[in-house]
C-alpha cells in the first residue's frame, strides 16, 4: 500500500508559477512510475505528467508540454510538478499518483492522492 500526499497548492495569477509536491510513504518508492492528474470543475479528470522510475523518462499531455516539468527525487520519495505560465484554464484539483507500471500510471493508476487546489486568476 502507497499513500500520496499532496502540497505546494494555491491561489496564483495568471502567468505565474507554482511547484506541487507529493511525498510518498512506501520503502520501496524507486520502483513506482510516479505522475499527475487534474481535475477541473465539471470536467473528467484527465492526465497531466507522469515519470519513470529512474526519472530519466517524462510524458506530458499536449496542453502543458513546454509549461509544466516534472520531477523526483527517490532519495526523499517526493514527486514534483513545476508549473509555469499558468493559465486559468489549469485551475484544478490536481492529484498525484503512483504504479509499478509505467503505461498504468498515465490511465489507471492503482494509487491517489488526496488532491490539492490550484486556483489560477486572470
Amino acid at each position: 500500500q502507497v499513500q500520496l500526499v499532496e502540497s505546494g497548492g494555491g491561489l496564483v495569477q495568471s502567468g505565474g508559477s507554482l511547484r506541487l509536491s507529493c511525498a510518498a510513504s512506501t520503502r520501496t518508492f524507486s520502483s513506482y512510475a510516479m505522475g499527475w492528474f487534474r481535475q477541473a470543475p465539471g470536467k473528467e479528470r484527465e492526465f497531466v505528467a507522469a515519470i519513470n522510475l529512474s526519472g530519466y523518462s517524462t510524458y506530458y499531455t499536449t496542453s502543458v508540454k513546454g509549461r509544466f516539468t516534472i520531477s523526483r527525487d527517490n532519495a526523499k520519495n517526493t514527486v514534483y510538478l513545476r508549473m509555469n505560465s499558468l493559465k486559468p484554464e489549469d485551475t484544478a484539483v490536481y492529484y498525484c499518483v503512483a504504479d509499478k507500471v509505467l503505461s498504468r500510471v498515465t490511465g489507471t493508476p492503482d494509487y491517489w492522492g488526496q488532491g490539492t487546489q490550484v486556483t489560477v486568476s486572470s
